[in-house]
């Protein structure tokens, strides 16, 4: 469900591109000046008429973005560099995030009591934590993260904080907090 099914949907063009080798698709700026939240925005749609659900991501300079898996660009005729018609609407229904493997073990291995957390927040909260935990490269921070996270909801915190969530995290796809094709200006 929508968070309001009456409103009418987000309509843009928008045109795929291939970024370090994934297939993603930014959002014209006013249609993410339209979005309730610079952050991450679950929405559901429509891509040439084909319907999705995602979570669209922040790309650290006030809009959005979201990756397109081959099945949808199939799906939807889609191909990087051929403008799409999109038409999409807020979500107050956050689908679950995929939890990487690492931290799905040390939720696993933790106490009831955490776990009893973990499954309590909220979806939208569980994708904070998967996106502060996927937003390096670096093995030891990684490692570090997990750790911090099952600390932190041990002592009861149900989000990451001091963490920015306006900020492209995808270590794939920024750098310094910014979806690459930004690069240095907007």
């Amino acid at each position: 469900m929508a968070a309001d099914d009456h409103a009418a949907p987000l309509r843009f063009d928008a045109t795929p591109r291939t970024v370090e080798g994934t297939t993603i698709l930014r959002l014209p700026d006013a249609a993410s000046r339209t979005l309730p939240s610079r952050g991450q925005v679950a929405v559901e749609g429509s891509v040439n008429g084909r319907a999705f659900r995602a979570v669209l991501e922040p790309d650290g300079a006030g809009g959005h973005w979201m990756k397109l898996d081959r099945t949808l660009q199939r799906a939807a005729g889609v191909r990087p560099g051929e403008a799409a018609t999109l038409a999409i609407r807020p979500s107050a229904d956050w689908p679950e995030p995929a939890v990487p493997d690492d931290l799905q073990a040390a939720l696993a291995a933790a106490p009831q009591k955490i776990r009893d957390v973990w499954e309590d927040i909220t979806p939208m909260a569980r994708w904070e934590w998967v996106r502060w935990v996927n937003a390096t490269r670096n093995p030891q921070t990684r490692r570090r993260r997990v750790e911090v996270s099952i600390s932190k909801i041990d002592h009861g915190k149900r989000r990451p904080c001091c963490f920015n969530l306006a900020a492209c995290t995808d270590p794939d796809l920024s750098r310094n907090g910014r979806l690459v094709e930004l690069g240095a200006t907007r």
